[in-house]
């Protein structure tokens, strides 16, 4: 299972690695060097997960994965003048 973070990191990542991982998404194997998406909560090294392309493309579709810029366009934008005219 991926992290509940406010957003996430994702590339794109294969690697000559023999290692076998489990997409959090479908609890499927995936092999390190097929093309997959690595995902990142809050871009951090921790709780980074190793999912095929189409899972997150799916997640993605559902919401459930938003990126960094995605996450900052929704929040409340800022003052930037601390005095009120009048």
């Amino acid at each position: 299972m991926i992290a509940k973070a406010d957003w996430y990191d994702i590339r794109r990542a294969s690697s000559t690695k023999p290692a076998t991982y489990r997409c959090p998404f479908c609890d499927q194997r995936l092999t390190a060097m097929s093309e997959h998406a690595l995902v990142r909560p809050l871009g951090l090294g921790e709780g980074r997960r190793h999912a095929h392309i189409e899972c997150v493309a799916r997640a993605r579709e559902a919401g459930q994965l938003p990126t960094r810029s995605e996450w900052l366009r929704a929040q409340p934008r800022r003052r930037w003048w601390p005095f009120s005219r009048g």
